[in-house]
């Protein structure tokens, strides 16, 4: 999910925080020298609809995710425009007044994601509306608690949600719906997640099913 201006992220270490010389800090530096903003929007979502394609022939019906995947994912992406891509962050990162999981917690934190709702929820074989709701809301979730990466940590959740989608024949997944209050109510999910409570995501999640369902005609 894309941020809006003042959403900005903060960082705590100027290791991984460099904007690219002449984007007026609004740009990450990057390979391809972008310095404008909606240029970089532009090729980050031509790369993630690119990576996803090929990340769907890689991934199979039987495929139980790793935080090794998760990496690739990202990397799969993120490679031809960030050299930190697939890569753990090394710097701390907020939201407004919401912190993410400490830097140097990351790798243990996603060993245990792998160990838990990875390992719990993967392969998808929730053929239910509800059930097939409810893992997807905690993976995500408990991905987005982590934010393992520098950047594009939403987004690599959402291909991972495709991914796991795809494992029961559903299409892709329409996130289309989730802007205005909607935003907000997605946001205020993901901060009931800190207390393991998944039901707010699990909502989230049933609208964009049933938009899935609706745009692309039933399943």
């Amino acid at each position: 999910m894309g941020l809006k201006k003042g959403d900005r992220y903060d960082v705590s270490d100027l290791e991984e925080a460099q904007f690219e010389p002449g984007s007026r800090g609004r740009v990450l530096k990057n390979l391809l020298g972008i310095k404008s903003k909606r240029e970089m929007d532009r090729v980050e979502q031509r790369e993630q609809i690119r990576a996803l394609e090929n990340l769907l022939w890689q991934y199979g019906p039987d495929q139980r995710f790793t935080a090794d995947d998760v990496c690739w994912i990202h990397k799969a992406w993120l490679e031809p425009i960030y050299s930190w891509a697939g890569k753990y962050r090394k710097v701390n990162l907020s939201k407004g007044n919401f912190p993410f999981a400490v830097a140097q917690q990351v790798p243990r934190l996603m060993s245990d994601f792998e160990k838990g709702p990875l390992r719990d929820f993967t392969p998808e074989t929730q053929g239910a509306h509800d059930e097939f709701a409810y893992a997807l809301a905690v993976v995500h979730i408990e991905l987005i608690l982590i934010h393992p990466f520098r950047d594009g940590n939403g987004r690599t959740a959402r291909i991972l949600a495709n991914l796991m989608a795809s494992q029961v024949g559903f299409p892709l997944l329409d996130f289309s719906g989730i802007t205005g209050r909607k935003r907000e109510r997605y946001f205020a999910a993901i901060r009931e997640g800190l207390d393991k409570n998944y039901e707010p995501m699990t909502g989230v999640f049933i609208d964009v099913i049933d938009q899935t369902i609706e745009t692309s005609g039933g399943f």
